[in-house]
């Protein structure tokens, strides 16, 4: 499958297949696109599509659509939104036929009329079972057969032809053998049978993301010359003002510029409370916006939304292959030529053996009819299509089917504490002015000096100070050194804003006074930051985060899936106890750097844990790429969500666990999908062999494997997050 190297050095496209009807068939499409240079292709049987990375320096789409119309099959780019016809409709009236003409060719076969002319009767109803039914099987079939390959068709055609050419000769030379019109008759309508509802349950395991492509508003009021005008939303562009009243959908995603209201994002995030939304607050397109009217400034339209992000990635989620499914991709590959093989076996040593030609004809047919690699194929890609999807629906985004494994595999998970397991919202708690420094005059030359960075709790002292002064001057010749403080120039003042650690640096010590009073301040969970200005400490100001009232809840989920929650802060020691103590972890990570993030992921990882990193912020990517599984808490970066394995579109720290229990849910139904797709072919070749499998069966049970894998996976919607059952 293409990988992220390929990917960053070529370009990557989807193309929709026609004419796969088995995994045999996926497997040699991917084989002829990988045989061209510069290019890494995975072909899935379950979406008909494959996902193909080139170099577009040696190849083209066109040299593309040209080798998988070359190994016999249809290749083109799909259309942006998911086809509305029922891929099962072209089997239905073809069904019909078989089912009509099959039912009495099979009552005339069980009852055995005494008159001589029931035979030919037979022969007349079975023969457009056969050819005309049965077509689609004997034109692939044929189609293989000149591209020198064999497929789950082959098997099909030569079964169903050969039991109803051995009758028609029979009939013909007058011979007293048994004939199988029936056999050929009922398989063909059995195997029809199968495909129809495959088809119909393949199509409902891509119902999700259909769903969701479907979410998005059709229309916008855009404001132009000052009037309100309702445009298709395809002509929005990044800048426009639009409107959304009460109950309308928001157009795209944007920034409020005026008005307020609360917006249902539940089908981006799974969360059934709407979020109250004011001046300046990000809002996602397809959100529904519940009561006020709300004007908003388009800032990504089209492609670039988070709903089409979101639909992206789970489509290349969808279009990949769980290493789990390697093993079945290779017997797949070489499947169908050993069946033949083994019914050609069975025919002689029957005959060998002195058994006479009916009961060798009929199992080296059985052998043939009872095969079926199309359960190894549809094992895996349908319970991904349905897993990821549901995940969509939930606000968990699954970037790719290699991270199932990994979810099993996970021991401890790392928690990074702002924003992740707090709301990420620092304000300030307190403000401790030293000897001979008024209040206002600390706080006015700290906030003017915060104000130029974008660090929360600089964010939060110059909210405060704003809130408190009315206005704070600007900061000039600013400096920012990550994790320990800042350093500006105020109203003519040198002024320093960090960790004590940071100040004496500059040779500049707390007085006895304000240490004992930071350390009361960080006893009680707060964060302290000193402020100095001319070489003197003047004060202390406490910020605190308050605590998600879904954390408590979500760490004890996490635990109870056996992993060990471990708090990663760049908060001292005691302030991150406290957080730690209030939520119920009882490891943590203290006075951690950004840039040593990634370093401490490491060192557990060389401890032997299998280690999880949840994070939201830019300083977490590192950590999340060098985490065995990064997990993205969608209220933060892209930079975060792009180094991230799993993407929690919500900040609900509870979807960490609904993520991790959805992922092994997913990999326990591929392999028992597997296992029961080995196991039937295990058991059913060697009965068919030994003559203990009737052909009719056999078509039977081999139709009913494909449709219990994909009907086992379906299962998968029926998902219910902590956050649905709470």
């Amino acid at each position: 499958m293409p990988t992220a190297t390929d990917q960053a050095r070529g370009e990557r496209v989807e193309l929709a297949i026609e004419g796969m009807t088995c995994a045999s068939c996926a497997t040699r499409i991917e084989k002829r696109l990988n045989k061209l240079d510069g290019v890494s292709a995975s072909v899935n049987f379950a979406s008909e599509h494959a996902a193909v990375t080139f170099d577009p320096g040696l190849r083209s789409v066109d040299d593309l659509v040209g080798a998988v119309e070359a190994a016999g099959y249809h290749a083109a780019l799909p259309h942006d939104e998911l086809p509305d016809e029922d891929p099962a409709r072209p089997w239905l009236s073809r069904l019909l036929v078989a089912v009509v003409l099959s039912v009495p060719v099979a009552v005339l076969a069980w009852v055995s009329p005494a008159s001589p002319g029931w035979r030919w009767v037979s022969l007349a109803l079975a023969t457009p079972v056969v050819l005309y039914a049965g077509w689609p099987f004997h034109r692939a079939a044929a189609l293989n057969a000149r591209h020198r390959a064999a497929t789950m068709d082959t098997l099909i055609s030569i079964g169903t032809l050969a039991a109803w050419l051995w009758s028609l000769v029979v009939l013909i030379t007058g011979m007293t053998q048994d004939i199988y019109l029936d056999a050929a008759a009922l398989i063909t309508a059995l195997v029809l049978l199968g495909r129809y509802f495959e088809a119909r349950a393949k199509r409902s395991s891509g119902d999700a993301l259909r769903k969701l492509l479907e979410l998005g508003a059709k229309q916008a009021r855009v404001i132009r010359d000052g009037e309100e005008r309702l445009v298709p939303v395809e002509q929005l562009q990044v800048g426009d003002l639009f409107v959304v009243r009460p109950g309308e959908k928001v157009a795209t995603d944007g920034t409020i510029e005026s008005g307020a209201s609360a917006v249902d994002a539940s089908m981006l995030t799974g969360e059934s409370v709407p979020v109250e939304v004011a001046v300046g607050d990000q809002v996602a397109g397809a959100t529904i916006n519940t009561s006020g009217r709300i004007v908003v400034r388009a800032t990504r339209v089209g492609s670039q939304t988070a709903l089409a992000q979101i639909a992206r990635l789970v489509s290349d989620a969808q279009a990949g292959k769980a290493p789990v499914q390697r093993l079945a991709d290779r017997v797949s590959a070489v499947f169908v030529p050993v069946v033949i093989g083994i019914s050609l076996l069975t025919l002689a040593g029957w005959l060998l053996a002195g058994a006479s030609a009916t009961a060798a004809f009929t199992a080296a047919v059985a052998v043939i009819v009872i095969a079926c690699p199309c359960a190894l194929g549809l094992a895996t890609p349908t319970a991904l299509m349905v897993g990821t999807g549901r995940g969509a629906q939930l606000g968990i985004v699954i970037r790719g089917p290699e991270i199932l494994e990994r979810t099993r595999q996970v021991t401890t998970i790392v928690l990074d504490k702002t924003g992740t397991v707090t709301e990420g919202r620092m304000a300030v708690a307190a403000v401790v002015a030293g000897p001979g420094t008024p209040v206002d005059e600390l706080l006015l030359l700290a906030a003017g000096a915060e104000s130029a960075s974008e660090h929360p709790i600089a964010r939060a002292i110059a909210e405060y100070g704003r809130a408190q002064l009315g206005a704070i001057p600007a900061a000039e010749d600013f400096r920012n050194q990550a994790g320990l403080g800042i350093q500006a120039v105020v109203h003519d003042h040198a002024v320093l804003v960090g960790r004590p650690s940071y100040l004496s640096e500059w040779s500049v010590q707390l007085t006895d006074d304000l240490r004992e009073q930071a350390d009361q301040l960080e006893q009680a969970g707060n964060t302290v930051v000193a402020v100095a200005w001319d070489g003197a400490a003047r004060g202390l100001i406490a910020v605190a985060d308050q605590i998600k009232p879904s954390s408590p809840e979500a760490i004890s989920d996490l635990k109870a899936l056996g992993l060990r929650p471990v708090l990663l802060t760049g908060d001292n020691e005691r302030a991150a106890r406290t957080v730690a103590q209030q939520v119920g972890i009882e490891h943590v990570l203290a006075g951690v750097l950004p840039d040593q993030k990634a370093a401490e992921i490491t060192r557990l990882q060389q401890q032997g844990e299998v280690v999880a990193m949840v994070g939201d912020g830019i300083n977490d990517a590192p950590a999340l790429a060098q985490a065995d599984l990064g997990l993205a808490i969608g209220t933060g970066t892209d930079v975060a969500i792009e180094a991230s394995d799993l993407t929690l579109v919500s900040g609900d720290l509870r979807a960490a666990g609904d993520a991790i229990r959805l992922a092994r849910r997913t990999l326990a139904t591929i392999k028992a999908n597997l296992f029961w797709a080995f196991a039937y072919n295990v058991a059913a070749i060697p009965l068919a062999v030994a003559g203990l499998l009737n052909p009719i069966i056999a078509a039977a049970t081999m139709s009913f494997s494909s449709v219990f894998v994909v009907t086992n996976s379906l299962r998968l919607r029926r998902f219910r997050s902590r956050r649905e059952t709470a």
